[in-house]
């Protein structure tokens, strides 16, 4: 059994599983659409998770008649949207390991710390990122203090 993501097949190979011309997929790798592996001899190699986005290029050109920098446009926006989903799931666990969750504060949305099942409140505490050299990040919490002068 072969991985989806394992560059084993050549231009003419993956062409052929696409039902397209090699040179379309010579122009679409130039055009940053669908971006095959290289071998040492800068030979292209494809997966078959590549095929399956040549499919999709074909697809979205073909029957829904979007442009190629329209194709390449949404390609883009659907990588983010997986790389923020994976974000949103890390986040997701924490929270449920953490039992905290951070909210858009009363006062011009700060970042503030709650416990679950909590509401903010406008003396909540603030959250700042201290971002240290070594690479990670502390959570710094303070009260906002409300003394008066007399």
């Amino acid at each position: 059994m072969v991985d989806d993501d394992a560059p084993v097949l050549t231009v003419s190979k993956a062409a052929e599983l696409a039902g397209m011309h090699p040179q379309t997929l010579r122009q679409y790798d130039r055009l940053g659409l669908v971006v095959p592996r290289r071998t040492r001899g800068r030979g292209r190699r494809y997966s078959r998770r590549d095929v399956a986005r040549l499919l999709q290029v074909q697809r979205l050109a073909q029957v829904e008649g979007i442009n190629l920098a329209g194709i390449k446009r949404i390609l883009d926006l659907e990588a983010h949207v997986s790389v923020l989903e994976e974000r949103l799931g890390d986040l997701l666990m924490r929270v449920q390991e953490e039992g905290r969750v951070f909210a858009a504060g009363p006062d011009a949305g700060d970042v503030v710390v709650v416990q679950r099942g909590q509401r903010v409140r406008s003396t909540a505490m603030r959250v700042d990122l201290e971002r240290r050299a070594v690479g990670g990040g502390a959570v710094v919490l303070w009260r906002p203090s409300h003394r008066r002068d007399s």
